[in-house]
């Protein structure tokens, strides 16, 4: 499998914000660890990469941002907007940031509010990209974050939040924490690379001008940090194994995984699948028939379109609940779901924050409309190795995430 993206992501920051050289081994290398990569670049980072050994070498400058002025292109991936944008404001200096026409339509004004509470200057006339950073340094103090849109903006505020010249770094969480496993990860990350958080309930106290204190990563001189594989990616090759009455094994996660979508063999396991954790690796085995569920998806929504995807061959409705922000992703995924799957000939009940799927005796043949988003791409494929006549529209939008999705999925259906 791939490396996980958004473990990729964040230990680029970290890295990059480290003293010293750090080969991050087992990297994603697609489109949005490339935009975070890019970024990196752009305020004056130096970075190398090698995609034939999965390995990106940073050199890091230990919470100083090199250059005072950057163009950060994230394209349409939301970690590296919600990442950089409190790492730039580290610096000194001017950084404007933008993207596509789709991230031009998801909110970061909640994380603008946040920066502007510790005393960021932040031009951002729409409350979504693009935006400028006005940056004097994180002189840390006192702020509030909303985090039921996005984790990631608390995420990012974490990120940054060691290297503030400042004492502390206080951060309240107003409201409910969104796809919380997110930034349990990032705690978890910071903790590996020797950094202090202290968190209690809504509380987040980060002390500041922190060093990462390399031997505290497990090794006497630190060289290299390890990426696991990446747990969503591997939710559509599990669901393949549910829906054929196959088996499926994957290598790298296990119930110590930093991924909260690691999860999603639960969910198979609650429709009639064997689930088998041992010797680091997830083994699904597929029943004769799947039984729907009813399942409150928030903690690990990127895998809502797995499920939806193979709900319609299960003997009982499926019911997703507690998803409604999956409507700002790189496209409005419930909506989208429900397009296709009634393209399909399937009953599908939309609601503010979910969906009711009924089972569907056959579904027609058509062509899945894609909204360039990776995972209805990757989703709808698992459900064409059950019904003929699905073809994918605009496959290559995969290449957000898992560039080369299509050709381990034949080579996987090749092996019986």
């Amino acid at each position: 499998m791939p490396g996980s993206k958004s473990i990729t992501n964040r230990a680029l920051a970290l890295a990059a914000l480290s003293d010293g050289s750090l080969t991050l081994t087992g990297a994603l290398f697609a489109d949005d660890t490339q935009r975070m990569q890019d970024c990196l670049k752009a305020l004056g980072f130096t970075i190398d990469a090698d995609p034939l050994t999965a390995t990106i070498t940073v050199q890091g400058e230990g919470g100083t941002i090199p250059t005072s002025q950057a163009e950060l292109f994230v394209g349409n991936s939301g970690t590296t907007a919600r990442f950089i944008s409190p790492i730039a404001a580290l610096g000194q200096g001017t950084f404007h940031l933008d993207g596509v026409a789709r991230m031009r339509e998801r909110p970061i004004g909640d994380l603008v509010q946040s920066l502007e509470g510790l005393g960021v200057a932040v031009d951002c006339p729409t409350g979504c990209p693009p935006l400028t950073i006005h940056a004097k340094g994180l002189h840390g103090g006192s702020t509030t974050i909303r985090a039921d849109a996005s984790s990631q903006f608390l995420s990012g505020l974490l990120l940054a939040a060691p290297f503030a010249d400042a004492e502390e770094t206080i951060i309240q969480v107003e409201g409910p924490v969104l796809s919380a496993p997110y930034v349990r990860m990032t705690q978890a990350m910071l903790t590996q690379f020797g950094l202090s958080v202290q968190n209690r309930g809504q509380d987040y106290r980060v002390p500041g001008r922190q060093q990462v204190r390399r031997r505290e990563l497990g090794l006497p001189q630190i060289e290299s940090y390890a990426i696991e594989p990446d747990a969503s990616a591997a939710s559509y090759f599990f669901a393949a194994a549910a829906l054929t009455g196959g088996w499926v094994r994957i290598y790298g996660l296990g119930p110590g995984s930093l991924q909260g979508d690691t999860q999603f063999v639960r969910v198979l396991e609650a429709m009639g699948c064997e689930v088998v954790l041992a010797n680091g690796a997830i083994d699904v085995h597929g029943p004769e028939q799947l039984t729907g569920i009813t399942l409150d998806m928030n903690a690990i929504s990127d895998t809502v379109m797995t499920l939806a995807a193979i709900a319609p061959f299960a003997s009982t409705p499926t019911v997703i609940e507690n998803v409604g922000h999956i409507r700002h992703k790189e496209t409005d995924r419930l909506a989208a779901v429900v397009a296709e799957l009634t393209r399909l000939g399937v009953d599908v009940e939309e609601r503010p924050d979910g969906l009711t799927i009924y089972p569907a005796k056959s579904l027609r043949p058509a062509t899945i409309q894609t909204y360039d988003d990776h995972r209805m791409a990757m989703a709808f494929a698992i459900t064409g190795l059950r019904s003929p006549g699905i073809v994918i529209d605009n496959p290559a939008c995969v290449a957000k995430t898992f560039p080369d999705f299509f050709e381990c999925l034949e080579e996987l259906c090749g092996a019986g």
